[in-house]
């Protein structure tokens, strides 16, 4: 049993919450945004695209089921601190191998419950994310005030290089544990891709196994010709943190291989891929941050529900003047989920088809991708 210290979140708007610590002891500062996932916590937690954020869930009840190995979306937490309305005080899963207070503890992640989250997410969501810092060392809030304006904005910082891998990976491993779905790849080729990781979660590179991938993963920093120098048959941009319109280095190498092989953007990968083609990027009020949000492909009209994780989106106007197809929207707010360029064999989408957390209605993307890449490589 936990005996938590009395602790604050102060908002930059002077708005103060106050709760009980768990995890970590001490200060953490970042953008505050929430997140409306029902479960699937620890895969939210070490998504390496919350780097510099601190997340509210707003489901009330957190921690009940524990955490384990396996649903580690990396091998740490990158996100700067976590609030809930309630800690869990048991821990019961037969997977499970700690509690989260033990899991964030170990990790060095402030966290704190006993907050208001269903009025600091409406606080979120009539003012916009905001910068916050949570605090065990002191309850004095013109002290934290103070501390909190030394706390960096998220908007023109590079995340990614905080949170790429720095090395070239060759990944073999497919789905680890029983709760995944059947992708319906049964044999024939296959065709190597090589993943650009901004802060990749591993069910990308799963996923790509499963559907029958050779798969190489490259740092942030690699150029095109290093790229290209590994002789892929596909390129994958993965997911990742921050502001994607000061990654200027990533989006010169994207646009030097549009059109050389196909491409499919992920989330943050969505963004550098619209960039590259000289679209337009803008900062959502709020963002979208969740495994319950609705996409419409506009081609069918099928509706998925779909895993989101992110703070900006694609100009659309931009977007067609470049030449990019609009094929998926968000239906909260029409944002653009999905573009084409079917000239040049790219495609991306704003969410998380590999889920992890949320639910796998779209995982047949990486099926299509599949059959991009395929359809390439047969002769002219």
């Amino acid at each position: 049993m936990r005996h938590g210290k009395e602790a604050r979140l102060v908002l930059a708007d002077g708005t103060v919450f106050r709760g009980r610590s768990f995890g970590a002891e001490g200060e953490a500062g970042g953008e505050v945004v929430f997140n409306t996932c029902l479960s699937g916590y620890q895969e939210v937690i070490t998504d390496p695209s919350y780097c510099g954020q601190i997340v509210t869930m707003t489901s009330p009840l957190i921690g009940n089921y524990g955490t384990n190995l396996e649903d580690e979306e990396r091998a740490k937490p990158f996100l700067s601190g976590f609030v809930v309305r309630e800690l869990s005080p048991i821990a019961s899963n037969f997977r499970s191998t700690s509690d989260l207070h033990e899991y964030l503890g170990g990790h060095g992640v402030v966290a704190m419950d006993g907050v208001d989250t269903r009025a600091l997410t409406r606080r979120l969501r009539l003012q916009g994310a905001m910068k916050g810092l949570i605090s065990t060392d002191t309850t004095d809030v013109d002290e934290l005030l103070s501390r909190l304006r030394s706390v960096p904005e998220l908007e023109g910082r590079d995340l990614v290089k905080e949170v790429t891998r720095g090395r070239r990976i060759a990944w073999e491993d497919g789905f680890a544990e029983r709760f995944t779905p059947d992708l319906g790849v049964d044999g024939g080729p296959a065709p190597h891709v090589v993943i650009l990781d901004f802060g990749a979660k591993r069910n990308i590179f799963r996923s790509l196994v499963e559907a029958g991938f050779r798969v190489t993963v490259l740092p942030a920093s690699a150029t095109a010709d290093d790229i290209l120098a590994e002789q892929p048959d596909g390129l994958m941009l993965s997911n990742g943190p921050g502001d994607p319109r000061v990654l200027d280095y990533a989006i010169a190498t994207v646009k030097g291989l549009v059109g050389q092989l196909p491409i499919f953007g992920i989330c943050l990968g969505h963004q550098i891929l619209c960039a590259a083609i000289g679209a337009d990027i803008y900062k959502l009020k709020f963002g979208h941050h969740g495994g319950n949000q609705p996409v419409k492909d506009l081609r069918t009209g099928q509706v998925e529900i779909t895993s989101q994780n992110h703070g900006f989106a694609v100009d659309a106007d931009s977007l067609k003047r470049c030449g990019g197809e609009i094929t998926h929207l968000h239906l909260n707010d029409e944002t653009i989920s999905g573009f084409e360029l079917p000239d040049r064999r790219a495609m991306s989408v704003q969410y998380h088809p590999e889920a992890c957390p949320g639910p796998h209605d779209s995982m047949h993307l990486f099926r299509r991708f599949r059959d991009m890449v395929l359809a390439s490589m047969e002769p002219a």
